[in-house]
């Protein structure tokens, strides 16, 4: 279903092999939430999905994990920037921009997170509508 619609919106995509339930256990204890539903089965049919000019659209998951801890403990980014503890970020654009969905009230909404100005906003109105968007617009900044 996942490649799918990825293929859909473009052939080229790339996906990595696929996650067991084991590791998304394990990725959900480190980050001390479960992953959204939709996040979960689109890992269960591919480990990331790469689109136009090697974007990661979205990440892999171990990568899903890492930058969520690492955004949520960095003290320069406390400093810097509203809390990330309501968002649970899965890829990005590219050049900065990352793209999440909002567990604070949990929604199936993905919005960006713009770096440069901290700014987050509402994107597409699921990941299958994020896929269809992102995978088939010209370049790394379809949302603005």
């Amino acid at each position: 279903m996942w490649k799918e619609a990825a293929t859909e919106a473009d052939e080229e995509a790339g996906f990595g092999g696929p996650v067991g339930a084991d590791a998304v256990a394990r990725a959900e204890r480190r980050l001390g939430e479960p992953l959204p539903a939709a996040l979960v089965s689109l890992l269960g049919e591919c480990d990331g999905v790469v689109g136009h000019d090697g974007t990661d659209t979205v990440w892999p998951l171990e990568q899903i994990v890492e930058q969520n801890l690492y955004f949520r403990s960095d003290p320069d980014f406390a400093r810097l920037y509203m809390p990330f503890d309501a968002l649970l970020f899965f890829g990005d654009n590219g050049g900065g921009d990352q793209f999440a969905f909002v567990r604070t009230p949990e929604r199936e909404d993905i919005f960006v997170w713009e770096h440069e100005d901290d700014s987050r906003r509402w994107v597409a109105r699921d990941l299958r509508d994020y896929l269809g968007r992102s995978l088939t617009a010209d370049g790394d900044d379809w949302y603005r």
